[in-house]
């Protein structure tokens, strides 16, 4: 008697690795709200170069990055403004000596024209759903004024001033957040073995920090909640302006002329 063949099983190979790259997709959705974005995007754009898709393409904050150093150099502000990147986007480092009056916050009439170029790119529709936090360092010299009982506070004022700057320049308020960290973050020390003070770190510990972000997936959608709402009242405020004037040249409008018009008459007799 003949024996029965076994049944071809090698689809299985095939079978479990489709399997195993949907398990791993779904897991990534999952937990794309935590993942470091700006790392996904620099990733999907060089998988793109190396693999050939059309043109070179570049991650957005790649592209603000560059965008800002240009500007920067332009305007020979590069020794008082560093650009970098992060495990988390963009970080703009403002030296405060070169913004602000020393033991003020209020930002130097010569220092606006920068902050207005960062504005305008930072505004743009590619970084819509970019949150930017701002951050005030200060030295370790303490300060006591009426305004500034201590560094927090100045350290807070001046990042604060920013972004007041930046509302002013149309900024969304939800996508800022100005934080102190007083001289609890310095980057080089303040002083030396001995206690002495070291005015050029000092005058580096001195800065406010801008750190752009991309926006985790319920912080976007709660912004686009938002935006939907303002549409949908501007939309429904036209719609009652187009309707006015059907209104006012109806047959009610001619009604309420003709009622007015009897006591003006008899007051007039």
């Amino acid at each position: 008697m003949e024996e029965d063949e076994a049944p071809d099983e090698s689809w299985l190979t095939t079978y479990a690795d489709a399997i195993t790259l949907l398990m791993a997709f779904f897991v990534m959705l999952l937990n794309f709200s935590k993942i470091d974005i700006p790392s996904f995007q620099n990733a999907a754009a060089g998988i793109k170069n190396e693999i050939g898709m059309g043109t070179k393409e570049f991650s957005p904050i790649s592209i603000l990055e560059a965008n800002i150093k240009d500007e920067v150099t332009e305007m020979q502000a590069d020794e008082v403004v560093k650009t970098s990147t992060d495990d988390n986007g963009i970080v703009i480092e403002l030296a405060s000596s070169a913004f602000y009056e020393p033991g003020s916050a209020n930002i130097r009439e010569e220092a606006k024209p920068v902050l207005r170029q960062m504005a305008g790119f930072l505004s743009s529709k590619d970084y819509l759903y970019y949150n930017i936090d701002v951050e005030g360092h200060t030295d370790d010299d303490p300060i006591h004024t009426p305004k500034f009982p201590s560094n927090w506070e100045l350290a807070a004022d001046r990042a604060t001033e920013i972004v007041r700057f930046f509302i002013d320049m149309g900024f969304d308020s939800e996508r800022m957040r100005a934080t102190s960290f007083a001289d609890t973050r310095p980057k080089v020390p303040n002083r030396d073995e001995d206690g002495n003070p070291i005015p050029e770190n000092q005058a580096e510990n001195r800065r406010v920090v801008l750190r752009v972000y991309s926006m985790s997936l319920p912080e976007r959608a709660r912004l686009d909640r938002k935006y939907e709402r303002i549409k949908m009242i501007e939309d429904a405020k036209r719609a009652q302006e187009n309707a006015r004037p059907g209104e006012i040249g109806g047959g009610g409008g001619a009604g309420r002329s003709g009622q007015n018009q009897a006591p003006e008459n008899a007051t007039g007799n």
